[in-house]
């Protein structure tokens, strides 16, 4: 296993600065007077502080879209799940208008499952990329979005919208997906996901979290799954349980063992980069800083990732 087992006590390395600042207060007040949500407060993202109050360069949001509720119940996930609403048709025009006021040049976007809709939100994804590149083109924009149930069409509706980076994140090992995730996701069904991404000419990526019973061996075998299917970046990040509710945490994984895994997926697989640490999220900065660089500056791999690791320090 990844580490030795110890629910008691969270380690040094793991302990968080809550939000605070002005900048974060502008954030806040700027999605409630849009009325939108961001997985930052719905998934209780542990690095919400940061991001937020801009304490390692310009404020970053993740914007959820369609709702606060999920059609799907992963044990990993503090979402609420059920109770699903229709979807509000100015929300695309909406974020773009956040975006616009809060002065974002990276966009995140990402959403709950919503298998209760025919397309399950493609569209509504996809449109919500448009308003934003509509409006100024310069921005980068990262789409992390669900499965779509495998539905490739569906898949293809966001991927030719226009967004700079294309995500969808496996999770965990292949062995593991349940009981991570919902028994509708699937460890081939999200890489068949990821390959189509790949083919486009976004960057593709994807997120694992450490410490809920994996082996080093699978850790291993899902990068290779990932890397032969054309994935281009990969973060890792220490699974936190958000509730006694759910999945338990199985290990805290030390923070050596994130740079090793680090190392083998730039060093040995190729990946492009590879963000990797207990509080690293799928939506994590030093990937953001790691795609500015290469798609703004024209910047070399090597350099674009020593320019992401300082601006993320």
């Amino acid at each position: 296993m990844s580490g030795s087992r110890d629910r008691r006590r969270k380690p040094e390395w793991l302990k968080m600065r809550p939000p605070s600042g002005e900048r974060f207060t502008e954030i806040k007040s700027t999605l409630r007077e849009h009325d939108l949500h961001t997985v930052c407060e719905e998934a209780s993202c542990p690095n919400l502080g940061d991001c937020w109050s801009g304490r390692n360069g310009p404020g970053t949001a993740t914007f959820m879209l369609m709702g606060d509720r999920c059609s799907r119940g992963c044990n990993f996930c503090d979402v609420q799940t059920g109770g699903m609403e229709p979807l509000d048709p100015d929300e695309p025009a909406n974020v773009a208008d956040a975006v616009a006021e809060i002065g974002l040049d990276y966009v995140v976007l990402t959403s709950v499952d919503r298998d209760d809709l025919p397309d399950q939100g493609a569209e509504h994804f996809a449109e919500t990329i448009r308003e934003i590149k509509d409006r100024d083109d310069s921005i980068l924009v990262e789409a992390l979005t669900p499965d779509f149930r495998g539905d490739l069409d569906l898949v293809d509706t966001v991927a030719e919208a226009g967004a700079d980076v294309l995500a969808h994140n496996v999770e965990t090992v292949d062995r593991l997906q349940w009981p991570v995730r919902d028994r509708r996701a699937g460890y081939e069904q999200s890489l068949a996901v990821l390959e189509r991404y790949a083919e486009s000419d976004a960057y593709a990526k994807t997120s694992l979290m450490l410490g809920v019973g994996e082996y080093d061996h699978e850790v291993y075998q899902t990068l290779s799954d990932l890397r032969e299917v054309g994935v281009d970046i990969v973060t890792f990040g220490q699974y936190l349980q958000p509730s006694t509710r759910h999945l338990e945490v199985f290990d805290y994984v030390h923070p050596d063992k994130f740079e090793t895994w680090r190392a083998v997926a730039e060093e040995g697989l190729d990946f492009l980069y590879c963000a990797s640490g207990p509080m690293v999220r799928s939506s994590f900065k030093a990937g953001e800083f790691f795609v500015e660089a290469v798609a703004r500056d024209d910047a070399d791999v090597a350099t674009a990732r020593e320019q992401a690791r300082a601006r993320s320090d």
